[in-house]
């Protein structure tokens, strides 16, 4: 099918009750049901998973890491990306004796981490919603209702699922999902062009057979599902995309409410935390923090070993820093 094509309305069974508040939407009851409840001790295990490689994804995404990167190339990034955070260590110093009076007998690797999420805040958001992209997947895998999930490894959407009719004439549903933390991450000007996107890649897959559905999932936005529509006329920007929210999201693919997801969760950081480990923390690699050690370092800002020792030289070196950056302002009398 050539991307310039006009997208169709799909053939699958769809609610025709115009009075029903779901009109439009995908017929769910005509899909096989759940038959499996995956194990609270088996979502756990899946959660610990999925935060450990949304970790290590946002930790890619975060330094620029490309896919097929070589050990040396990332070593080398690394290196570089610690001497980058230094600089925004002296850079982003607001007031220069409270910086110092809170990092003095600190150790360097322990400000490194810090000053990693300070600069990346922004981007380690994206943490969460990765976090339940693995999971969701994970778990749909487990309630064996789908026929296949996979990847779709690319940026309009995060994975496929080929789910069967009870009718087993009837060719099985590809249903094409992009998840998302929230409705609101996307402004109202983006939802079209997401939803194109979305679209045009499940109507572009040569390896589909049989109709699809597109799907932006919510994983905590309360509420069930809704065809996104123009504010304007009321006119569905596509009748083959949905948008389902958290409480039919996660019933959906793994066949437990978004409270009880939420719940597992906290159990599993709660866990973490009484082991005094913190997993819901980004991977900040080594050789990043070695590196911004030894910058520390040659300006003379540590002891033997690794601690900020002199919160004076600390003083003396962001002040100078910040009037090395001030040398060529003209100051009015």
């Amino acid at each position: 099918m050539a991307k310039n094509q006009t997208i169709v309305p799909q053939n699958y069974p769809r609610i025709s009750d115009p009075n029903d508040s779901y009109y439009g939407c995908l017929d769910d009851a005509k899909l096989v049901p759940h038959t499996i409840k995956i194990p609270e001790d088996k979502i756990k295990e899946l959660i610990l998973l999925a935060i450990k490689n949304a970790n290590k994804k946002s930790s890619r995404e975060i330094l620029s890491i490309p896919q097929n990167a070589t050990n040396e190339e990332i070593e080398k990034i690394c290196v570089k990306e610690g001497k980058e955070l230094f600089k925004y260590f002296k850079k982003y110093c607001g007031d220069p004796a409270s910086t110092a009076h809170q990092v003095y007998q600190k150790h360097y690797s322990d400000i490194a981490r810090e000053q990693f999420r300070n600069r990346t805040l922004q981007k380690e958001r994206m943490n969460s919603g990765w976090r339940y992209q693995y999971l969701v997947i994970d778990c749909a895998r487990e309630t064996k209702r789908f026929k296949s999930i996979s990847d779709i490894g690319a940026s309009e959407g995060d994975f496929n699922a080929i789910i069967p009719f009870i009718d087993k004439t009837q060719t099985p549903l590809n249903l094409y999902v992009s998840v998302k933390n929230r409705s609101n991450t996307m402004g109202g000007q983006d939802w079209p062009k997401a939803i194109k996107a979305l679209e045009t890649l499940a109507a572009n897959d040569k390896n589909k057979v049989g109709p699809y559905c597109c799907v932006f999932g919510m994983a905590m936005d309360r509420g069930t599902r809704h065809i996104k529509r123009r504010a304007n006329d009321n006119v569905a920007h596509s009748v083959n995309t949905e948008v389902w929210l958290s409480d039919y999201f996660w019933p959906f693919f793994a066949n437990s409410n978004y409270e009880e997801i939420m719940g597992l969760v906290l159990k599993v950081l709660l866990s973490s935390q009484a082991k005094n480990k913190s997993s819901i923390e980004i991977d900040i690699p080594e050789k990043l923090v070695v590196s911004f050690g030894e910058c520390c370092k040659q300006a003379d800002l540590l002891d033997e070993i690794g601690n900020f020792n002199d919160p004076y030289k600390l003083v003396k070196f962001f002040c100078a820093t910040e009037s090395k950056s001030n040398k060529n302002r003209k100051v009015k009398p």
